[in-house]
């Protein structure tokens, strides 16, 4: 709507991310003088009642801030417990847990991909309408999807908020047998996975580049997903290689700090914004990629993540999250078919009182957790830093690039359909998880 010399837009709901959130952009002339992610979804204060629970309770507890990405949440909650009460998890018992990872990233990036994603490349409003052109596609997603769920639904005893989990391992393991049937059903989702790979690469993608800092999980010889250390890969054009980030150092290197218009915190490391995700992932661990996977990227036009090409087009995320798929279920076979059952179905965590923290890589990037344990193992504190939460200062300045870019091109010609669209797109490039970050979409576009 127009009031005078000021032009103000309003889209009331973002469709295809978790969540709830608005954006808000004031111009002025060509120049985006502000632009906003405005997550208005109420806080559900999970740090707050962890306080007073049990050591042991956190890896469920946790797993029900999202529905999507539970197995993140209880990963890296045990890592960190574990760590407090200086217990190791390795051997079967960490391979186990790791494909159980695995089974997340294929039904989280595969929804992405095919159901969240595509339309916005497709010219569709969402996957119904996607599946009316392009019918075969979805269908191949689901199954995909449906993969990674039965993956976590032996493992985790369930395909979402598994309740298998536990400090030190798992209450319980599967047999051979169990594993078995998997399979095949991972064999039959791994050429369908190589095939959406090659449909993704066929996309339209505009040139779009972010430039800062990427921050992954680091572990050389290995696409780091649970194990490794936090590291820093400068901006484009920068000298100079990954720079260690210690995970005991996090907390002191990413500060949150608190904006009046969304109810998330957001983080700068080291006072800057950054992007942590699948582009971040792949700039510091591509040339570990699974053979098949890193084959793949090559054909799909991602350089040669052998020689550590990075890829910094948020649009082409989705290229790379299809990538990942590949390289999950090539890895969770490799498990699968080196598996023996341990002989204890957990190692002891004995409860004393110390600090421990962790990261690993949930879909969306990298997660962190740091309890404060009592004596008894009681939860004195807890600290919780989302993916989505990370990215929010990544994304508006990509709002401000974007937008930006477009007005210079040709400003009378952009429409407030556009520019919504324009903006629509941008952030889900980055698939935020908001009901993770509140600790999309309402666009108004204020011209002056």
């Amino acid at each position: 709507m127009s009031h005078g010399s000021s032009r103000v837009l309003r889209l009331d709901a973002l469709a295809r991310v978790e969540g709830e959130g608005a954006v808000r952009l004031r111009l002025k002339g060509q120049e985006v003088v502000t632009a906003e992610l405005r997550l208005y979804e109420p806080p559900r204060f999970f740090e707050a009642f962890l306080v007073g629970r049990g050591h042991t309770e956190p890896p469920d507890l946790t797993a029900r801030i999202c529905g999507i990405c539970p197995v993140a949440y209880q990963m890296t909650a045990c890592q960190a417990v574990e760590a407090a009460c200086g217990t190791t998890v390795d051997g079967q018992l960490a391979r186990l847990r790791r494909l159980l990872y695995y089974g997340e990233w294929i039904e989280s990036q595969s929804l992405h991909v095919h159901l969240l994603h595509a339309p916005d490349f497709l010219g569709c409003a969402d996957a119904v309408e996607v599946a009316r052109g392009h019918r075969t596609a979805v269908e191949r997603g689901l199954r995909i999807k449906q993969a990674g769920n039965a993956v976590v639904e032996v493992l985790g005893g369930r395909p979402i908020h598994p309740v298998n989990v536990r400090v030190g391992g798992f209450h319980r393991t599967p047999s051979r047998a169990e594993l078995d049937p998997l399979a095949e059903r991972l064999r039959r989702a791994r050429d369908e996975a190589l095939e959406a790979v090659g449909w993704v690469a066929g996309f339209d993608f505009p040139e779009a580049s972010f430039d800062g800092e990427f921050l992954a999980l680091h572990d050389p010889g290995g696409y780091a997903i649970d194990s490794g250390e936090p590291a820093v890969l400068p901006p484009a054009g920068s000298p100079g290689g990954p720079r260690r980030l210690p995970v005991e150092e996090f907390e002191h290197r990413v500060v949150e700090e608190q904006v009046p218009y969304s109810t998330a915190l957001q983080s700068r490391l080291d006072g800057r914004p950054y992007l942590t995700g699948p582009l971040a992932r792949y700039a510091l661990n591509g040339r570990w990629l699974h053979p098949a996977a890193a084959e793949a990227a090559r054909g799909a036009g991602l350089g040669d993540p052998t020689r550590g090409d990075p890829c910094r087009n948020p649009y082409r995320s989705i290229v790379v999250r299809a990538v990942e798929v590949v390289h999950a279920l090539e890895e969770a076979l490799l498990i699968i078919e080196r598996y023996r059952p341990p002989e204890r179905p957990y190692m002891e965590a004995p409860a004393r009182e110390a600090v421990g923290c962790a990261a690993t890589e949930a879909p969306r990037g990298l997660l962190y957790h740091r309890y404060a344990l009592g004596p008894d193992g009681t939860v004195t504190r807890a600290r919780i830093v989302p993916p989505t939460a990370q990215n929010q200062a990544a994304i508006e300045e990509d709002l401000r690039r974007q937008v930006g870019a477009r007005l210079a091109r040709s400003p009378a010609a952009v429409g407030d359909g556009e520019l919504a669209a324009l903006c629509e797109r941008a952030v889900r490039n980055h698939d935020p998880c908001i009901s993770c970050a509140t600790h999309f979409l309402d666009l108004s576009v204020e011209r002056e």
